[in-house]
């Protein structure tokens, strides 16, 4: 046989020894190349009718001085307010300026030309949040009503894998999301409303269900219920996929009560902070888990129009989405011209804990994130590439009627 070279000893080396070799080398070449991913954990946060433009540029300058909004506009100021809307911003939303922006990512400034858009024809909360989970955005005979969803969602697919069953979690404010994420059929544990946590033995759990029992009946329970319920389970459950949906920014909107609007986006942005500083501070947690922050649809633009949303109310289908933890390349406010929608963002949570569940499931395209390289000596997970698609690269991670 012909030989291609010689070994150390000055033998020949024989082709049927360099093909395995040559195969061994290409397979080493091709996992080395395989993108590697650190979250093991997803949380994803909603905020009910947050608008864009208090995100990027903090109180509004036509209302924060409205009386018809405002009961007190010099203290609603003095907290507020500033000239700049770069300042503005960092007084309503500090834990977004002051952490997002530094170490993740936010989309949606339409003033740099970057825009996330919902595609629901509704533009209300529903088939907002169905187009959130779900990746569809077909018409819903009833709007905003509890009726079961017909659409599978993307946390009903997590929990049927393998990896995820009886580790999927969700907590939040509006009574409806039972309903949305079709409960009896998802098998998900959905705290939603005045649900009480019924955890035995866990005198923490039983002060928040006391608390909950002296509530007026309502549809939407206070935030804060709803975080101290999630936290509580945070800490005795750790759940590794958690969807935690506040709703209380859109019922003062819809109270047209801008004040308490801000006050309430405030309160939000400081129970995100301390959610990420006890995910931070939790070994379980620590360096291995994603934060997605989003809102089911936007407001009217117009000083009028602000309170109200749905097809009639221009504004309403542009939102925000906002990206922090370990995978994610940090660019903060991000600044290039582009367009992504929120029917992307389902694939999108699917695509961050690494498809788990298969190509397709749930449909659409994620949205394209520039990943960090991997640190060296922290544990690392393959990120798992949908059967028949080609691998992602290793330079990035794919994450892309009644009125409510």
């Amino acid at each position: 046989m012909r030989s291609y070279g010689s070994s150390s000893f000055g033998k020949p080396i024989k082709m049927k020894f360099i093909l395995p070799l040559l195969t061994a080398g290409l397979f080493v070449l091709s996992s080395a190349a395989q993108p590697v991913a650190r979250t093991k954990h997803l949380f994803i946060i909603t905020i009910d009718g947050f608008r864009w433009q208090e995100v990027f540029t903090g109180a509004d300058p036509l209302l924060i001085g409205n009386s018809d909004y405002v009961r007190d506009t010099g203290l609603s100021k003095q907290l507020y307010w500033d000239s700049s809307a770069e300042a503005r911003r960092q007084k309503l939303l500090p834990f977004f300026w002051g952490t997002i922006a530094r170490q993740g990512r936010l989309y949606g400034n339409r003033l740099l030309g970057n825009k996330v858009n919902v595609r629901n024809f509704y533009k209300i909360s529903y088939p907002g949040y169905n187009e959130i989970f779900t990746g569809h955005t077909d018409a819903i005979s009833s709007p905003n009503l509890a009726i079961p969803n017909k659409n599978v969602n993307v946390l009903e697919y997590l929990n049927n894998t393998a990896e995820y069953h009886g580790k999927v979690a969700v907590f939040t404010s509006w009574n409806v999301f039972p309903f949305i994420l079709n409960g009896q059929r998802s098998g998900l544990p959905v705290n939603s409303g005045y649900e009480p946590l019924c955890e035995q033995g866990d005198s923490a759990a039983g002060l928040i269900d006391s608390v909950m029992t002296t509530m007026r009946p309502s549809k939407t329970r206070h935030d804060q219920l709803t975080y101290l319920s999630a936290r509580e389970y945070i800490t005795q459950h750790h759940p590794s996929v958690l969807f935690l949906g506040f709703g209380e920014t859109d019922e003062h909107a819809h109270q047209g009560r801008y004040d308490l609007y801000l006050q309430q986006a405030a309160d939000i942005d400081r129970m995100i902070a301390d959610l990420w500083y006890m995910v931070q501070t939790d070994p379980y947690y620590k360096d291995s888990t994603t934060f997605l922050i989003t809102t089911d649809h936007g407001r009217g633009w117009k000083p009028n129009k602000w309170c109200t949303h749905g097809f009639w109310a221009q504004g309403s289908g542009d939102i925000w989405m906002a990206v922090l933890g370990p995978d994610i390349q940090p660019e903060g406010e991000l600044r290039m011209h582009a367009q992504v929608y929120q029917k992307q963002i389902a694939a999108t949570i699917a695509r961050l804990l690494g498809d788990p569940a298969g190509p397709g499931h749930p449909p659409g395209k994620p949205i394209a994130v520039p990943a960090v390289a991997p640190l060296a000596g922290l544990p690392l997970r393959s990120a798992t590439a949908p059967t028949g698609a080609p691998a992602a690269p290793a330079t990035g991670v794919a994450l892309a009627v009644q009125s409510r």
